[in-house]
This record gives structure tokens, C-alpha cells and sequence, in this order.
């Protein structure tokens, strides 16, 4: 199995990663293993994750959830699925 997973930093950011093994993932996360950006905002707490089949489908919905801005990364977190579209970021206008 893998996962795609959402941590909520002491700050209150997000953070969106993938991985084989969650728990140990999670240990590494706040033991100041983890990313770079976690490491300063520790401690980080699991809010969400999803299963995948393979490490390469989780990564990819990482990459996905990763350009998704906090407002609608916490409307997967608490199921507002019908909310998702909507809070979808615009495309920005040019020039």
C-alpha cells in the first residue's frame, strides 16, 4: 500500500506528502526527519490521508493536493467534498 497524507503544523499550515509506510512516516515527520518545512513547525499532527495501490498514484494525488490552497485541502479533510470545485484557485489573468 502507499498514501497520500495531509499534516497540520504547529503553525496551523498544511503540509501534503506520499509514502509507503504512514506510521513510520508520521514518527519521522516529528522526530525533525521529515521534510524541511515540517521540521521547523513541529510538532505535526495526521488530519487526513488516502490508500492507493501503488507509490507512484499516491504521489501523483500528492502532486495534485499539493497545488490546492489550505481553504479546500481542509474541505477534503472534513468530507465538504461538494466544496472542492468551487474553491478551485482561478487561473491568474496575464499582463
Amino acid at each position: 500500500m502507499a498514501y497520500m497524507y495531509i499534516l497540520e503544523c504547529s503553525d496551523r499550515s498544511t503540509y501534503v506528502g506520499s509514502t509507503r509506510d504512514l506510521n513510520r512516516r508520521l514518527i519521522q515527520h516529528n522526530e525533525g526527519m521529515g521534510a524541511l518545512y515540517t521540521r521547523a513547525r513541529l510538532p505535526v499532527r495526521l488530519l487526513y490521508f488516502e490508500e492507493f495501490q501503488n507509490v507512484g498514484d499516491a504521489f501523483r494525488r500528492e502532486k495534485q493536493v499539493q497545488t490546492w490552497g489550505r481553504a479546500k485541502r481542509l474541505a477534503l479533510v472534513h468530507g465538504r467534498l461538494e466544496e472542492l470545485n468551487r474553491l478551485s484557485r482561478k487561473p491568474r489573468r496575464s499582463g
